[in-house]
């Protein structure tokens, strides 16, 4: 156990970090973090607190590790060191210029106008607010900021004509440039305005996927559209892409907001002179229809409208070709009669929510950790009795550890015990590449897939996978490269999660349509 005082690190790298050190040889425990409560009460959790970390910080580092031997240990405390310092490294050859405070931060940068937090939650209102009055747009990384604390700040973003994405926004694509999670798309006419991360990043890729390009993709976090905030984000950002010359199109991505806030945003949308697409999942297709807007039910449907309401003369492939049908009706024949249920293991939030959307009329039975309607609930998240489509990137998973689109062996675990499970009939899979993601999310989960089709073969069954990868060709990790590697081991890649999740369907449904 060591505590180094005064060290902050931003999240992103340190989640990051611990599922690399997680990954070193005879390490059995590993947390790298800042001594938030959170991350304190993880440590007492699993049995690695002591008075030291009780009385550090949230300004302190804490690095916990527990291992098989005190070599391993030492190697592990030595990866640490050498990732941490060459972090520190590479800063200083990029000429950035370490700083401890927001003013410091502001003297070092004057021409910023753009303030990105990841700071403990009780402590990045305060900060978000010291942007705010020092005149820069702010992207909120932070979750844990109360909802009071959200809707001051976006009345004050607001009043000053700033963004305020978040808290809890993981995604934004600014004047080209990627925040957090985010992809390489091609500049264009359209912008974007989004309460999710992954849907964002969808709509985004499949409109440079189908050979155009965005001008903002603007995240809200995900609160934005509650009662208590009133989608005072989606109403800023709606304006603020209305009045930006190079913006012809504007679309909006969200679940389903509170049907008040809907009237609220939508009657907004009456007032734009520009074409705007409502990529609601889920979403309340006459009523949208009626403020004048272009209603899209799905992610990539949202690409598509947004394309055609710039140019009327695109043309869009749809629909499953031949040799498409003639897989899916190959595995279906390979099924036993034990293989019942769909398995959809998500990283996305936003990407199991429409696969949710899509489903849920072609299959009976089907649960979500996403799911908003009682019946479709999956209280127990380990349960896997019926065809289940789970979010493992939610809470309930991620509690101290990172998000699996950072660490992919998160979702790993799963991927085998739903591979042992002789009542699986298709696993159904997400990856996201781009900045911020796992620099090889496909390579890292490669193993697991081919031990996981091995379990089903050395027990009499065949287990079909279906997977998609959002990104761009020119994302570092490459798509293509991505796609190849899932191709080789005869897994069916989609070029949407609309079509994944249909061809998922079908193979659980046994039937091609």
């Amino acid at each position: 156990m060591i505590i180094e005082k005064n060290a902050y690190h931003d999240s992103v790298t340190l989640m990051s970090l611990s599922g690399k050190v997680l990954q070193q040889e005879g390490v059995v425990e590993a947390v790298v973090s800042m001594a938030t409560a959170m991350n304190k009460e993880l440590l007492e959790n699993v049995g690695m607190s002591t008075e030291e970390v009780q009385n550090a910080t949230e300004n302190d580092l804490i690095i916990a590790v527990k291992s098989k031997s005190e070599v391993e240990l030492e190697q592990a405390l030595n990866y640490i060191n050498e990732q941490l310092s060459s972090k520190k490294s590479s800063n200083n050859k990029q000429g950035i210029q370490s700083v401890t405070t927001f003013k410091g931060a502001l003297s070092a940068l004057p021409e910023a106008n753009m303030a990105v937090i990841s700071v403990p939650g009780e402590y990045a209102a305060r900060e978000a607010k010291q942007a705010l009055n020092n005149g820069l747009n702010v992207m909120l990384f932070s979750d844990n900021v109360s909802i009071e604390d959200e809707r001051e700040l976006k009345l004050l973003g607001a009043e000053k004509k700033l963004l305020v994405m978040g808290p809890d926004c993981g995604t934004a694509m600014i004047n080209q440039t990627g925040l957090c999670f985010a992809n390489d798309v091609r500049k264009g006419a359209i912008g974007l305005v989004a309460a999710s991360g992954t849907g964002l990043q969808e709509v985004a890729v499949q409109i440079n996927r189908l050979g155009y390009g965005i001008t903002h993709a603007i995240g809200t976090g995900g609160r934005d559209l509650h009662e208590k905030i009133g989608g005072i984000m989606m109403l800023e950002g709606l304006e603020l892409l209305n009045e930006d010359e190079d913006t012809k199109v504007i679309t909006l991505i969200s679940k389903p907001p509170a049907k008040s806030i809907q009237e609220k945003i939508l009657n907004k949308v009456r007032e734009i002179s520009k074409p705007v697409v409502v990529c609601f999942l889920d979403g309340d297709k006459e009523a949208i229809e009626q403020s004048g807007a272009i209603f899209a039910p799905t992610l990539i449907e949202g690409a598509r409208q947004s394309i055609l309401a710039l140019d009327e003369n695109a043309i869009f492939d749809v629909g499953l070709r031949a040799d498409e049908k003639d897989w899916v009706a190959q595995k279906i024949k390979q099924l036993s009669d034990s293989q019942k249920y769909l398995k959809g293991l998500f990283c996305g939030g936003t990407l199991t929510a429409e696969a949710l959307s899509l489903l849920r009329e072609e299959i009976d039975g089907l649960k979500s950790n996403v799911a908003k309607l009682q019946h479709e609930k999956l209280e127990d998240v380990s349960a896997s009795d019926t065809h289940i489509l789970l979010d493992t990137g939610d809470d309930v998973f991620t509690k101290g550890k990172p998000h699996p689109m950072i660490e992919p062996n998160l979702r790993n675990e799963r991927i085998i015990k739903e591979a042992k499970n002789e009542n699986t009939a298709v696993l159904l899979l997400d990856f996201e590449i781009g900045y911020g993601s796992h620099e090889d999310p496909v390579g890292e989960s490669f193993e697991t897939l081919k031990e996981a089709q091995k379990i089903a073969e050395e027990n009499g069954r065949s287990l079909p996978i279906v997977a998609y990868i959002c990104g761009t060709d020119t994302d570092k990790q490459g798509l293509t490269e991505q796609e190849n590697k899932l191709r080789e081991l005869g897994i069916f890649v989609a070029e949407s999660n609309e079509k994944a999740s249909k061809i998922a369907g079908m193979i659980a449904k046994r039937e091609v349509v």
